[in-house]
């Protein structure tokens, strides 16, 4: 099988986009299964932190995997595991059931997600890289808009399990078109790590001061994000009164944003580096969510002022994720699954604390939201400064694909 950029980026978006689908699509469902487990809707948000938290774990475990076996076992492997706990949740009676199936759930979609930037990585490097991965980011985005209009619209067919059964029909439909679409990406030669070495292969990226950087901008970027994600039920339905139907118009908007960054961000790579797009995009949340909190802190804020910085916040990671992964990347060519598993696993466990210190105070405020975003954004634009230093911030040259 040939595999073109378009090709590529096609799999692998509709590989990726199961995260999104399983994040988002039970949003507007939230306050329906807070009710049925018996939990109230910030303890019920936690959920949330449950999967990144198994997310993270699944990606650290399976990516060094994936560079021993190959990319399809342990995508396959992670799918199935992933639709078994699904229809699970769709049983649950209690919010520590949920929790733990929703972890269980994620460890099966962390193994998958891990071989995305992986597969990428076997076929092209550099700029390459990066407009690929730029390419898949448009499309996936397609989930997120899709996944609360999804969500209402199974919510109002049936009830908030109904989600859970369309995500393991989703699984199925990966299982068949990765099984039959997508060939073996790893070299067939690649030597096969032992598990001492994965912890070093562990350990050798932990210690590059300047991939570390990138890791660094990628995770609290995705933890200001998610900050916003696990309080948006709260903030949307209960503190602006939003309904339900209402709500995935509401929280889609940040998608066009996400879609425009990431067109924006295909056009400055044919004359910018991906650090210097990763350091505008880091710029602009930072201005976002410096609004926000002027907004809340002169009692300025409605729906309609913090929209749009929100939408701002949320759409610029088109110009942040794509430039980050593939400059980390660059760096491990030999090992990109482990390298992608480590910063993939660090950026959920950020987006796991962030939803924890939202979810933790249950006052009737966008404090907790707003403030997490911002901590997180200036930790990513001074991590970045100082951990990757000048090659964070100027020009690369070309790479070859």
């Amino acid at each position: 099988m040939t595999l073109s950029p378009r090709r590529v980026a096609l799999l692998v978006a509709t590989n990726t986009a199961l995260a999104p689908f399983a994040i988002d699509a039970y949003l507007p469902a939230m306050s329906a299964l807070a009710d049925s487990i018996g939990a109230s809707i910030h303890h019920t948000e936690l959920s949330l932190s449950a999967f990144l938290a198994g997310f993270a774990l699944g990606q650290l475990l399976f990516g060094p995997l994936s560079d021993r076996v190959g990319r399809k076992p342990v995508l396959l492997g992670g799918l199935v595991v992933f639709l078994l706990a699904s229809l699970v949740i769709t049983s649950v009676d209690s919010l520590t059931e949920l929790l733990a199936w929703r972890f269980v759930q994620a460890l099966g979609g962390g193994a998958t997600v891990v071989n995305s930037a992986a597969i990428v990585r076997d076929c092209f490097s550099g700029r390459e890289a990066a407009k690929v991965m730029s390419t898949m980011a448009i499309i996936m985005l397609l989930a997120p808009l899709a996944a609360p209009v999804v969500g209402s619209g199974l919510l109002y067919l049936g009830d908030w399990w109904l989600i859970f059964v369309f995500l393991a029909g989703y699984a199925a439909f990966l299982m068949w078109l990765m099984g039959t679409r997508l060939p073996e990406t790893r070299a067939p030669g690649a030597p096969a790590a032992s598990p001492r070495q994965m912890l070093g292969n562990y350990v050798s990226v932990l210690r590059h001061r300047e991939a570390m950087g990138y890791v660094c901008a990628a995770s609290m970027s995705f933890a200001g994000l998610f900050a916003f994600i696990t309080a948006s039920p709260f903030l949307y339905l209960e503190h602006y009164g939003l309904s339900p139907g209402h709500y995935p118009l509401v929280f889609g908007v940040n998608v066009v944003t996400m879609a425009a960054s990431n067109r924006l961000n295909i056009r400055l790579l044919r004359r910018r580096s991906p650090q210097q797009n990763l350091c505008l995009g880091l710029a602009i949340q930072l201005a976002a969510a410096s609004g926000l909190a002027l907004l809340v802190a002169t009692g300025l804020e409605s729906l309609w002022s913090v929209v749009p910085l929100i939408m701002l916040f949320a759409g610029t990671i088109g110009l942040v994720a794509p430039n980050a992964i593939s400059s980390l990347l660059d760096h491990f060519h030999h090992m990109s699954a482990t390298a992608a598993a480590l910063q993939g696993s660090i950026q959920f466990s950020c987006g796991a604390l962030a939803g924890v210190l939202v979810g933790a105070f249950q006052i009737d405020s966008a404090w907790p939201m707003v403030a997490t975003m911002l901590g997180a954004s200036l930790a990513g634009n001074l991590g970045l400064r100082v951990l990757a230093g000048r090659a964070g911030l100027t020009a690369a040259g070309p790479s070859s694909p």
